[in-house]
């Protein structure tokens, strides 16, 4: 028999509300034994008692809070940054005065460009490294790559996914629980296998504990003339009343402040009279320069006053300067965003992979400064996100 009375006890809304955390993350806390709960009548319905909620906000308050809030502190919020590329999400972060405490790339030219700008080389494989290896951190950033999910994974949970590097997020949230994270990836993981996909990992991340938000954003909207719509994925640990940038704080730049002058561009660009001809039967209409001439996977040639998506493969003749010669690997860093003060070290073949792998760092930098914005912002009540 329960001694409590019931105007004694608290029910999940109320602890979440009162320690501003996801209902989750309770759950977690509750298995682990750090704040247990009862449990009450047929539904079996999660109870606790007042005395054990002020006790734990107490204890946890003087320790610095579980789930301390990194803008409460004078120093800047710690970051690591995974699936690092060649620094785009990390250029992102640092500008919104965030701090670098890890870096994890497999690719050994990439973590040449990396050491080149950053003064450091990162560590290797993330699916090789422990946990443990991993530093304190209040942010986790990264552009993993997506790969497909198998049936028996979705059928066992995502924990049994193993040939998945999300799982390595997934590992690093639930062991390291930093207080936020950022996440970017191809607009198609939206639908990727009809939406299951997508389904597992904002589940998995809200299991975690994680008030997650997302948007579908593009770089158009965001300083360079880019078209590339890439799916962003943010998380909290608190209920905070987030809203993605919708645009840059400066005008787009057009491609005429992109792109070199011809007669400065090194004649190995040019197009051979094959590709000339090639393009130039396909195309249907042209317009004033400067432009850019894009080669669909059909075939199909369309000229734009902005460049469609970089790649990372496929033929180098897919975007084209005015039809007459490629792209050079720094104006297409420039169309990704990045400084001129950016070395690139790497070989033309390297260094158009690198860009085309990259993100549009104007809109990692709003992103950025959005959590910023509203990790400084008191938490909303969580009656919404009882899941």
């Amino acid at each position: 028999m329960i001694a409590d009375s019931i105007s004694d006890l608290l029910t999940l809304q109320q602890v979440c509300d009162l320690l501003q955390c996801h209902p989750n993350t309770l759950r977690q806390w509750d298995k682990r034994g750090l704040l247990q709960a009862l449990r009450l009548g047929a539904r079996r319905d999660r109870r606790y008692k007042k005395e054990d909620v002020l006790l734990f906000l107490e204890k946890n308050s003087l320790a610095g809070g579980i789930d301390e809030n990194p803008m409460h502190r004078k120093c800047a919020p710690r970051f690591i940054d995974l699936f690092a590329g060649v620094g785009g999400i990390r250029l992102g972060f640092e500008r919104n005065g965030g701090k670098c405490v890890f870096t994890s790339e497999w690719d050994e030219a990439c973590k040449d460009v990396y050491e080149a700008n950053f003064g450091h080389r990162p560590a290797g494989d993330i699916t090789k490294l422990k946990t443990e290896d991993i530093p304190e951190h209040d942010i986790l950033v990264g552009g993993f790559p997506c790969q497909t999910f198998s049936i028996i994974g979705r059928r066992k949970g995502f924990s049994d996914t193993r040939g998945t590097l999300f799982f390595d997020i997934e590992r690093i949230l639930r062991d390291k629980r930093p207080y936020a994270f950022m996440l970017e990836n191809v607009r198609s993981l939206v639908n990727h296998d009809g939406g299951r996909t997508f389904a597992v990992i904002t589940d998995c991340l809200r299991s975690l504990g994680y008030f997650v938000h997302w948007k579908v954003l593009n770089g158009l909207d965001f300083g360079v003339p880019q078209k590339r719509d890439r799916t962003i994925i943010v998380g909290f640990r608190q209920n905070h009343p987030f809203e993605f940038p919708t645009h840059a704080e400066t005008p787009t730049k057009t491609l005429s402040e992109i792109l070199e002058p011809d007669e400065k561009v090194d004649k190995k660009y040019n197009l051979s009279e094959k590709v000339l001809n090639k393009i130039h039967s396909r195309v249907k209409k042209s317009m004033e320069g400067p432009t850019i001439w894009h080669e669909n996977k059909s075939g199909n040639i369309g000229v734009h006053k902005f460049s469609c998506a970089l790649r990372a493969n496929g033929s180098y003749n897919y975007l084209t300067v005015n039809g007459t010669r490629r792209l050079t690997p720094r104006e297409m860093y420039r169309l990704q965003g990045f400084p001129d003060s950016f070395k690139i070290p790497a070989v033309d073949t390297q260094a158009r992979k690198q860009a085309g792998n990259s993100v549009v760092v104007p809109k990692i930098q709003a992103v950025a400064k959005a959590m910023m914005e509203a990790m400084k912002k008191s938490p909303m009540p969580v009656t919404n996100h009882l899941v």
